[in-house]
């Protein structure tokens, strides 16, 4: 076709399979370049018009909005490109909407399927959470329950390992669980000072940023007999629990150190509701659960109960007690 020839904009129009109304509409946003104008006045275009108006019907037909496909024909030495970061950008659109949309299903499913003396309340858990959802109420509560003035750098490590990453496309169950957690998370606090660990309460001498750090170490290394399933036992994972906290007491991991520990940790508040709900919402369809830093911490108190247990099988040992359900 010869680059000198030009069209007027209903020739346009149906050579290219769009209605004359399309054409100026995207001309008159700068889009479709004119060749020329007629004696008259009238719009001429040419090749480069008509390839101009295919590539805005792809981009449309893909639902890229007009602002974008303008950005793309702006950067025409560098299409490729161009297109690619528009492509990129609307697959993650689409994933948001399709991951929304999986979860409203779930949670349809869910009102569909239980008792309907449950309904309501299901219906309310459920209104509460936005599509697709947030972890931001889960983030916020445990920046509210960790001791202040913790570094930064160990306040984020510490909110990204606790809360969990949330499945793309949910089991009825799982959305229940989620909204379950985030009434949980998002609810205001019920406990006073009581509801918090020891080493959270300012004067009493603890360094709590030490702590943490090494329980996070202790969660690392009682990971693996965690996926394998293996019963609570002294070793290495244990060893560093309880050396964490001597350190941030500023004493040594001797016996009568272990037995006063495990007396404490054995009357401390729990936020175990938190993270059996964690585990609801994060169980894979088979297999055993991806250890949450919860189920790591039950692990190593109990391998230190057993521990303790056996160097002192003798009456008077405390008993845990039953798990805390407040959020502060």
């Amino acid at each position: 076709m010869s680059p000198d020839v030009t069209w007027s904009i209903g020739e346009l129009a149906e050579r290219a399979g769009v209605t004359v109304k399309t054409v100026r509409f995207y001309s008159d946003r700068g889009l479709l370049p004119e060749a020329a104008r007629s004696g008259g006045g009238h719009r001429r275009y040419g090749p480069e018009a008509l390839d101009r108006l295919r590539l805005i019907r792809s981009l449309r037909t893909l639902d890229v909005p007009v602002p974008d496909v303008g950005r793309v024909l702006e950067r025409g030495d560098v299409l490729e490109d161009a297109l690619e970061d528009v492509v990129a950008g609307k697959l993650r659109e689409l994933g948001s909407q399709l991951t929304a949309l999986r979860w409203r299903e779930a949670a349809l499913r869910l009102l569909q399927d239980c008792p309907p003396g449950e309904r309501a309340g299901r219906l309310r858990l459920i209104g509460a959470v936005s599509t697709p959802p947030s972890t931001a109420a889960m983030a916020g509560f445990w920046r509210r329950w960790l001791p202040p003035r913790l570094p930064a750098r160990l306040v984020s490590a510490i909110v990204e390992e606790a809360v969990p990453q949330l499945p793309d496309d949910p089991t009825p169950a799982q959305v229940l669980a989620f909204a379950r957690l985030h009434a949980f998370t998002s609810g205001p606090c019920t406990g006073d000072d009581r509801g918090q660990p020891e080493v959270h309460r300012t004067g009493k001498g603890y360094r709590p940023a030490v702590l943490y750090d090494g329980l996070r170490e202790a969660f690392a290394l009682a990971a693996p007999d965690l996926r394998a399933q293996r019963a609570p036992r002294p070793g290495e994972a244990l060893d560093c629990f309880v050396s964490a906290h001597a350190r941030a007491r500023g004493t040594r991991d001797t016996a009568a150190f272990r037995r006063s520990l495990g007396a404490q940790l054995a009357a401390e508040p729990r936020i175990d509701h938190y993270w059996q709900l964690v585990a609801e919402l994060t169980s894979p369809p088979s297999g055993p659960p991806e250890p949450t830093p919860g189920a790591a911490y039950d692990w190593l108190c109990a391998a230190l109960d057993a521990a303790l247990d056996a160097s002192d099988p003798g009456p008077g040992r405390r008993t845990r007690e039953p798990s805390s359900s407040t959020n502060c």
